[in-house]
């Protein structure tokens, strides 16, 4: 979908209106939408759709785009499918997954349709139609080669350790790569910073990334960012002064007081 500042705040405010019947409510809803933005120390107060990174914003486009996919595809999409269906939605990514090649089809048709309703496009780059069955069972298809990614994860299909087929989960690629810059450009903008404060901070962010990507199937992924963290690091310590450079024996002996969170799994789906 498009983002916050493409809702079209007299549709936002009719799809609140069908829960919300207490006026000062709405009206305090009214003062949140024209809240401006601070961008280089400049107030701007858009016109349309809601502040990006405005508290309440997260919640005004989860409303709304409830009302435009979910609330449709429960009550209108799904009983119209010949097979089984079901839809997963997180922010404003979502997939749509069809039992049947020609239910998704038809779904794909009809999408872009229902959001120009509502004022809003999908993504022409990130949505695609794609054969996601079993590769014994795999029919051609126009479009699509058994892998697809959402919410930053590859799903692909893989013989288990007893010869079974079933989906893998890994950290998509480029949100891999994303990390990785995040990660080496904080190293670099923080290197002259406390070293137990660098310690403390690289330790939240590794269990951050865990916790989201640590899915059954992925742990070689997880190791290989945290090498990556602690690469980063030392190249970075190293380059605090021309006189301060950190060989790998050394910063061996400093991983043993500052020794960084290890890579575990929390979702075993």
């Amino acid at each position: 979908m498009e983002s916050f500042e493409s809702i079209d705040r007299t549709r936002l405010r009719e799809v609140l209106r069908q829960r919300v019947n207490d006026g000062r409510i709405m009206r305090l809803i009214g003062k949140w939408l024209r809240a401006g933005v601070m961008e280089d120390g400049v107030l701007h107060h858009p016109e349309t759709g809601v502040v990006q990174g405005g508290v309440i914003s997260p919640v005004w486009a989860t409303i709304f785009r409830h009302q435009v996919l979910e609330a449709w595809f429960e009550r209108e999409g799904r009983p119209r499918l010949k097979g089984r269906a079901f839809l997963i939605r997180f922010a404003d990514d979502f997939c749509i997954g069809c039992e049947r090649e020609g239910d998704a089809r038809k779904i794909m048709a009809v999408l872009p349709k229902r959001f120009a309703r509502f004022g809003l496009t999908i993504h022409p780059e990130k949505t695609a139609l794609i054969a996601f069955g079993k590769p014994d069972a795999r029919q051609a298809s126009a479009q699509g080669d058994g892998t697809c990614e959402c919410l930053g994860l590859t799903h692909d299909w893989a013989k288990s350790r007893r010869g079974f087929w079933v989906i893998k989960r890994r950290t998509a690629r480029k949100r891999l790569r994303r990390t990785k810059k995040s990660l080496w450009r904080w190293c670099r903008t923080h290197r002259h910073a406390p070293v137990v404060y660098q310690y403390q901070m690289l330790g939240l962010k590794l269990h951050g990334h865990f916790r989201s990507y640590g899915l059954r199937g992925n742990f070689r992924l997880l190791e290989e960012v945290r090498r990556y963290v602690e690469k980063a690091w030392r190249d970075w310590l190293s380059r605090r002064s021309s006189k301060s450079a950190i060989g790998w024996e050394k910063f061996q002996r400093l991983l043993q007081t500052y020794a960084l969170p290890t890579p575990r799994l929390v979702h075993a789906i």
